[in-house]
């Protein structure tokens, strides 16, 4: 049975590489992004036995949003790690963060955006440098961990 290149777009699932980051107003190239989860703590409740039941009835219920731990992860390059990352990363230290969304924006093959998660209020809280090793020749890889508040999913 013949399947159409609509069909094709319409029911395979996309693959993961497609995606590009946007930091406030500026797209980013990230070789990978983790972290993106939405989740709530789970409080639990104990209720005395109830119409003669045997010992106490456990209930578990979701409580408050868990607060995501985002990690960006990008090669470094020339002129950029610095004018980006490392910039954002020092204004903690004179106490004038910008907390920004950050967008993760999966894309199709043509480019064009199918799903977004929207990072709301992240500023970094960890840059790290890359593994050093003379016996090596991978890529220079630097990390950033961002905390926000929450973590949000549209089509786009």
């Amino acid at each position: 049975m013949a399947v159409t290149a609509q069909e094709i777009r319409q029911t395979y699932p996309l693959p993961v590489y497609n995606y590009r980051v946007e930091i406030g107003p500026d797209a980013v190239a990230f070789s990978e992004v983790s972290g993106l989860s939405i989740g709530h703590e789970v409080s639990t409740y104990k209720e005395s036995s109830v119409g003669g039941a045997p010992g106490p009835r456990v209930i578990h219920m979701p409580s408050q949003p868990t607060s995501p731990k985002i990690t960006l992860k990008k090669g470094i390059v020339r002129g950029q790690s610095v004018a980006t990352l490392y910039a954002w990363m020092a204004s903690i230290a004179l106490n004038t963060v910008e907390k920004k969304d950050v967008f993760v924006r999966l894309c199709d093959e043509t480019g064009a955006p199918v799903i977004s998660w929207r990072v709301a209020n992240a500023f970094p809280t960890k840059l790290d440098a890359p593994s050093f090793d003379a016996k090596s020749n991978d890529v220079a890889i630097e990390s950033m961990e961002l905390q926000a508040d929450r973590v949000t999913i549209s089509e786009a």
